[in-house]
């Protein structure tokens, strides 16, 4: 199968919502993910025939880039699209000269935070028991990957 990056728009989101409900302990709701459609957010997908495989959005204040939300379909990962979201979303935030981009991860995504270090970002702090798990909390990994 061929996929390709392209921007999406309110038409995509309830596909985007599909995915995050599949692929989050705690998922954006349709509205939240309905309000990244502002000029201050990028949002991007992985399709594929027609079909949304993955999405990034990301918010871009000055120069400083915020990625909110990076979420591959289950059934397509592993297959190196959250990377090629990735690799698009950095070299916008440098068209648009940004000079960092910041994000936090939940501690147990080890397939994400391994992705985000082969990209450049580096852990600067956490927030204890930010993310209700089954039972009880876990930790949200600040990354940043510094542009310039």
């Amino acid at each position: 199968m061929t996929y390709s990056l392209a921007v999406l728009t309110e038409d995509h989101l309830a596909q985007m919502s599909a995915i995050e409900q599949a692929c989050h302990h705690s998922p954006m709701s349709q509205a939240t993910l309905a309000s990244c459609f502002g000029h201050l957010y990028r949002v991007e997908g992985v399709m594929a025939e027609g079909q949304l495989w993955g999405f990034s959005i990301v918010q871009q204040v000055i120069d400083e880039v915020t990625l909110m939300d990076i979420c591959i379909a289950p059934s397509a990962q592993g297959l190196g699209l959250g990377k090629r979201l990735l690799t698009s979303l950095v070299a916008q935030a440098k068209a648009f000269d940004a000079v960092v981009i910041m994000l936090e991860v939940r501690q147990s995504n080890l397939s994400a935070i391994k992705l985000y270090e082969k990209a450049g970002f580096v852990e600067t702090s956490r927030r204890k028991g930010y993310y209700p798990t089954d039972d009880g909390h876990e930790d949200a990994i600040l990354m940043d990957l510094v542009l310039s």
